[in-house]
């Protein structure tokens, strides 16, 4: 895009917006910046809170600790399907300041918390801090990047929420092996919430960026199109059936992830290891699928979205079975099941969002990536109360044991649902 067409929106300073991640790597690199913070946030929660449940507010029923999760999955995945659409009426800079007001609350609820429902009521607000915050980041560099780079934009912003996110986690468990499980772990998250909310009112908004792909796209949209939220959401929850592959396997990534951020802790300590080794495993997860996302980004903007997704899902249920073949080694077991549930979803985590934006015309691209986020993060809520209530039933081996099969299945089905558009041809 050497050429500036004379009819090129203007940016909020007056200067013509172009496209493209050289273009835009200013901003770019300040959104990464701002999503480490998003994602340093929930990753106060991955080490400690499961154990906050069960140790300090004595909790006996595994669903009732795994409650916060469910608050979480379900508030995070009806903010990102809402901020889809509010993405129409707010500029998407108003909605990222909006998320980080709403979780200035969170550490400080975390750290002193007079009851259980104090977490659970924190992670209300934590939803809505994520929904925002992370949802208008990846809307944002893909805004700025154009159709082009999509891979390897949404792998950046995901690598690094998720690698804050398992640094965070990592850090938690030594602190809370030195200080005990509270306050001192969740007062790092008063540095994230002040950094991310001090970076973002310094985000330039990236509208002209929208109106300017509009005006370049390859595809015009079709005469008497709906781009609602409501037709949209029935387009890719289902009738769409690339969509629906898609948005079938974020939810089943997001369902292991909250099984594994409820169940782990608490399995690995009933086999005897210590909150510093919880600490790693469930650190080394998110690193993992992190920065693996800089090079399946990358790559799923060169070999494709349907490899990576289908592979993905297939080494997320191998590593389920890991963890219990090498159950009677725990660290072992815990560290090998993190390895690959780390590679697999870095395989499938932002190949899935480049995927919908393929499929997506940018007239209601944001409600697609709205319907996406909503359908993957319910998948928090769906995880933690399958585990709760296999794991009050059956134990937490044999909940286990079901994640396994359900990851596989959910791959066969990206595997025959999932075509490929390649980036641009929309």
């Amino acid at each position: 895009m050497s050429a500036v067409p004379s009819t090129t929106p203007t940016d909020s300073s007056g200067r013509p917006v172009r496209l493209g991640l050289r273009e835009n790597w200013p901003q770019f690199t300040l959104l990464v910046i701002v999503n480490v913070c998003v994602g340093g946030l929930v990753g106060l929660e991955r080490t400690t809170v499961p154990l906050i449940g069960a140790d300090t507010f004595h909790l006996t029923s595994d669903l009732a600790v795994f409650s916060f999760i469910i608050a979480f999955g379900l508030t995070k995945a009806v903010t990102n399907l809402a901020a889809g659409a509010l993405t129409a009426r707010f500029r998407r800079k108003q909605l990222l300041t909006a998320g980080w007001l709403i979780g200035v609350p969170v550490p400080f609820a975390l750290a002193w918390a007079p009851s259980w429902g104090w977490i659970v009521a924190a992670n209300v607000l934590l939803g809505l801090n994520q929904g925002l915050a992370w949802s208008m980041t990846v809307n944002m560099k893909i805004d700025l990047v154009g159709p082009a780079r999509r891979g390897l934009a949404t792998g950046l912003n995901e690598a690094a929420g998720y690698t804050a996110v398992g640094v965070t986690a990592l850090l938690t468990g030594y602190l809370a092996t030195s200080y005990g499980l509270r306050p001192v772990p969740e007062l790092i998250g008063v540095v994230f919430v002040a950094a991310g909310l001090a970076l973002t009112l310094v985000v330039r908004d990236t509208a002209a960026h929208v109106v300017l792909e509009l005006a370049q796209h390859a595809a015009p949209l079709p005469t008497g199109e709906d781009t609602g939220l409501k037709a949209t959401f029935a387009r890719t929850s289902w009738r769409d059936r690339s969509l629906r592959g898609a948005s079938q396997a974020g939810l089943v990534n997001n369902l292991n992830d909250g099984l594994t951020w409820g169940v782990f802790p608490l399995l690995f300590t009933d086999h005897g290891i210590g909150l510093a080794a919880v600490g790693l495993i469930k650190g080394l997860y998110p690193i993992l699928w992190g920065l693996g996302q800089i090079l399946t980004g990358h790559l799923a903007d060169r070999v494709g979205r349907k490899p990576l997704i289908v592979t993905g899902m297939l080494v997320q249920a191998a590593g389920f079975v890991l963890a219990l073949v090498l159950l009677d080694r725990p660290l072992l077991a815990g560290i090998a099941s993190a390895i690959a549930l780390g590679l697999g979803t870095a395989m499938v985590y932002p190949t899935l969002i480049a995927s919908i934006s393929d499929h997506a015309h940018p007239a209601w691209r944001a409600n697609a990536l709205g319907t996406y986020r909503f359908w993957r993060d319910a998948g928090y809520a769906a995880g933690a109360l399958v585990a709760g209530i296999l794991a009050d039933a059956v134990g937490l081996e044999a909940t286990v044991i079901a994640a396994a099969a359900l990851t596989a299945v959910s791959g066969l089905l990206a595997a025959r649902w999932i075509t490929e558009r390649r980036t641009g041809t929309r």
